[in-house]
């Protein structure tokens, strides 16, 4: 008699640890709370369908809704067990999803959701008071786009031939973890993104004299001003324009008669020049408000250095211009024939590249003369000639001003910065510290444009689906954060470091891993269930000792894994319609 047998396996990798993470979080908890569900509705409520999308779109660096279902399919037994629900093919329709997204895109129900979100992972993670960094960046696309559409052309560093919509996003140091995400249409200016987003985070924090930093874009005095009246403190780089425009080329030279006496700013590791300055104090107004601020002078030689061989490819650039401004004569090579119209195409040439008093020329002035016989000549007389002159100018020589650009390199690498928070609350040293983490909120953003959230293409084409799948990558975002987080924290408190992690140099141990890396030292592993006659055996794959230390240094069950092959009730595989 042939026996029976039947074998089945399951990919489990990664999504283990998301769910069990997103559960620590209170994640699917604070969405049922705030999303809507229909007393007739049945399956899962919308927090844990939410859940289990964002553990698929981290695992598998995919947030197209046509993947879920299969993904589900694949994993039913394990989702089960993870979550203590009955978990139905059903539940992962595109329509279902659809409707997810479509409750996250509206903004009274997303931001109770951030504040309640926000307001639990600071308690709870017992997260230090640290700087509110606020900045946007732009996700482009080929869209139609439309009159009332997100999607319009504007300001883009990504392609300003495409459609975009913004992202505002204001995050906690140190682990970048997003407060506020709010999305609006392509062509909006920052400025007036700022105060709405910063006044989410006030309201979730519920404290004062937190310290806002943007870039120049925050320097907006109006902005300054809410700040201010708010009992926050800012700290941004005054944007050049207007006033400051005006007034610094003074603070340049001041800051350059000062020598040696400027205040030095060393790396962290004490070693290396990373700026230098001097500050000064000014009153402002902006209505009814009077403060004090502060105006810290940093001439940074990194930024200098930038400057500078930007200003040499400027000045070599606007040399070959001018001199192909003049070709050789030639077939289809255009002569300028009046000296007004070589300077007027010279100087534009100089202000373009923004070089003007920097580089000189010559040139002069060339005459041809061409002879030729007019009519006919009669009875041997000698025909009449008429002499045609053709006037061209040419550039001969471009020469570099070393003196001018020697003065103009040595005003380089100066930025002036705004604050309003007391010398004993943010030092000169301490806030070019502050400002040089920017990246932190950089780092957020590449994660979200890049792998393995990647929001650009976004696979959804109605604005409040563009909308709701934005936040919903920014809920993704925050389980990346703090993954990353705990983990350093934990390593940082028990003076430890993983190794492991970069598989072509196993021996290479750091203390400071990724969110990205961390999640992929459980790649892969496999729950696999025999179906005997009379038996199931089921089997995990072991867990490696680095598995097991990340597990450990995230506070959860050394036995995550290993329970799934304990506790599997022998009718989970097959999905119930």
């Amino acid at each position: 008699m042939k026996e029976d047998l039947s074998v089945t396996a399951e990919r489990v990798d990664d999504f283990v640890v998301l769910l069990a993470l997103m559960q620590q979080m209170e994640l699917p908890a604070i969405l049922d709370r705030q999303l809507p569900r229909h007393w007739l509705q049945q399956g899962l409520s919308w927090g844990w369908l939410t859940t289990i999308w964002l553990a698929h779109i981290v695992s598998q660096g995919d947030h197209r809704k046509l993947t879920v279902r299969d993904w589900v399919r694949q994993a039913h037994s394990t989702l089960e067990q993870v979550t203590g629900l009955d978990i139905r093919e059903t539940d992962f329709t595109d329509d279902r999803l659809t409707i997810v997204l479509r409750h996250l895109s509206d903004a009274a129900r997303w931001q109770a959701i951030e504040q309640e979100l926000g307001q639990h992972l600071v308690r709870v993670y017992d997260l230090e008071e640290q700087p509110i960094r606020v900045d946007a960046t732009t996700v482009s696309g080929y869209r139609n786009g439309g009159e009332e559409s997100l999607w319009q052309f504007g300001h883009s560093k990504d392609d300003p031939t495409l459609r975009q919509i913004k992202v505002m996003m204001a995050t906690l140091d140190p682990l970048g973890l997003p407060l506020a995400v709010e999305v609006v249409s392509g062509e909006q200016a920052d400025d007036r993104l700022y105060v709405p987003t910063i006044d989410r985070v006030l309201t979730c924090l519920g404290r004062k004299g937190l310290l806002i930093v943007g870039d120049g874009k925050m320097s907006a005095l109006a902005t300054r001003a809410h700040l201010q009246d708010q009992g926050q403190y800012y700290l941004t780089p005054l944007a050049l324009v207007g006033e400051t425009a005006q007034l610094m080329p003074t603070w340049i030279e001041a800051g350059i008669k000062q020598g040696e006496s400027l205040t030095a700013v060393l790396s962290e590791d004490g070693k290396q020049l990373v700026a230098q300055g001097y500050e000064l104090s000014r009153r402002c107004v902006s209505g009814n408000l009077r403060w004090q601020e502060r105006v810290l002078v940093i001439r940074s030689p990194a930024y200098a250095d930038t400057q500078r061989r930007h200003l040499e490819d400027r000045l070599a650039k606007a040399q070959e211009a001018l001199l192909v401004l003049t070709p050789p004569v030639g077939r289809g090579k255009r002569q300028i024939s009046e000296e007004t119209a070589l300077q007027s195409a010279a100087q534009a040439i100089l202000t373009r590249h923004r070089v003007t008093g920097l580089l000189t020329y010559r040139f002069e002035r060339q005459v041809e003369q061409e002879v030729r016989l007019v009519g006919r000549g009669r009875g041997g007389a000698t025909r009449p000639q008429h002499v045609i002159e053709r006037v061209r100018y040419q550039i001969t020589t471009v020469q570099r001003q070393e003196e001018a650009i020697a003065q103009v390199v040595s005003s380089l690498g100066w930025r002036a910065y705004a604050t309003n928070a007391p010398q004993p609350r943010l030092s000169l040293a301490q806030a070019v510290q502050e400002y040089r983490h920017e990246y932190h909120i950089e780092h957020g953003f590449g994660r979200l444009k890049g792998a393995p959230l990647s929001i650009a293409p976004l696979f959804v084409k109605r604005d409040d689906q563009v909308s709701g799948m934005t936040h919903l990558l920014s809920l993704a975002l925050r389980v990346l954060a703090l993954l990353e987080f705990v983990v350093r924290r934990s390593l940082k408190q028990q003076g430890a470091t993983l190794a492991g992690l970069y598989k072509d140099n196993p021996r290479r141990a750091t203390a400071t891993p990724t969110a990205e890396r961390l999640l992929q030292a459980f790649v892969p592993i496999t729950l696999t269930q025999v179906q005997l006659p009379d038996q199931t055996i089921h089997h995990v794959t072991p867990l490696s000792p680095l598995q097991e230390q990340i597990l450990r240094l995230l506070g959860l069950p050394a036995d995550l894994y290993a329970s799934l092959a304990r506790q599997i009730p022998q009718t989970a595989f097959p999905l119930r319609e």
